[in-house]
């Protein structure tokens, strides 16, 4: 590979690597969570958000301006409000009913925006598409640093978010405001996606967030390894999928998705080859190894 080459995939590379740090550590809450679909459905409103603040002329046309980022931010803490609300045992509708109507809503007023766009449009195709090979390393720096805030605010607060993703019940005997807890989950969520999305795009995002979790359950049980097997696959993906992207013409963010569902169907197939005990399923844990970050079987032995 050519130096220069190398050069022009250094700066997508390291986003991508960065992107798939913080997801694949959100991953694991969403699917403890059973929430699968909230990443789309939080991405799809920032969209949507970001396509109104892109027609409004404070924007000047520019998807990037500061003025389309907070609104569009705006927009996902409304719906991080909403789906922090609607999270009860006890509530007739289940929350990913919530969550799929909210996504389809959201998706038809994103189409309904776009076709009010007369010289915008490419650029909210853009927005919405993504285009991680034109990021720039300021772009990377700012990136890096928004996330290392957010990865700090969580764990700092591990214990509560893990408590409530994995042992609901146990949070409800210990009192803690689960809604309270859900609002600053799905809020800090909000700014995470709200930023991916304007770098690599609504798809390439929810891919970063469930593939690596999904993957990593197929090995592992405890937080520690899941971790490490999600971050050990966006980064392989990442890297394969920016470079088969410019070698052979593709879009980015496309590759990228299709290696992810290439590279998880390999590991769904060598798993019974390489593993022949079952993973512990992470619901019968004890609570004081959720709160340490350890995941341990507790049913009892035979």
């Amino acid at each position: 590979m050519e130096l220069t080459m190398l050069q022009f995939l250094a700066a997508p590379f390291v986003a991508s690597l960065v992107i798939a740090g913080i997801h694949a550590y959100l991953g694991v809450h969403v699917v403890e969570r059973g929430v699968i679909f909230v990443d789309l459905s939080l991405a799809q409103i920032a969209a949507f958000g970001a396509t109104i603040g892109l027609l409004l002329p404070i924007a000047e046309t520019d998807p990037h301006s500061a003025w389309v980022y907070w609104i569009s931010l705006g927009f996902t803490f409304v719906g991080a409000a909403l789906f922090s609300t609607i999270r009860s045992k006890r509530a007739r509708i289940p929350q990913e009913a919530i969550i799929g109507i909210t996504y389809a809503v959201a998706s038809a007023a994103t189409i309904l925006a776009i076709s009010k766009a007369t010289s915008e449009s490419e650029h909210l195709k853009d927005m919405l598409v993504g285009n991680i090979l034109a990021v720039s390393w300021d772009e990377v720096g700012r990136t890096a640093l928004l996330y290392a805030v957010i990865g700090l605010f969580h764990y700092w607060f591990r214990h509560k978010f893990l408590l409530i993703s994995m042992h609901p019940q146990e949070a409800e005997r210990q009192r803690v405001s689960i809604r309270l807890w859900d609002f600053l989950f799905y809020a800090s969520f909000g700014v995470v996606v709200t930023w991916s999305v304007s770098i690599a795009g609504v798809l390439l995002v929810f891919c970063y967030l469930i593939v690596p979790s999904v993957g990593a359950m197929l090995y592992a049980d405890r937080i520690g390894p899941r971790l490490a097997i999600g971050w050990t696959m966006g980064t392989v993906v990442s890297a394969l999928g920016v470079y088969l992207s410019l070698v052979l013409d593709f879009p980015t963010g496309a590759t990228i998705v299709c290696m992810f569902g290439l590279v998880l169907s390999v590991m769904a197939f060598i798993r019974p080859l390489i593993q022949t005990s079952p993973v512990v399923d992470v619901h019968q844990v004890n609570y004081g190894d959720v709160a340490h970050g350890q995941l341990t079987n507790s049913a009892p032995k035979s």
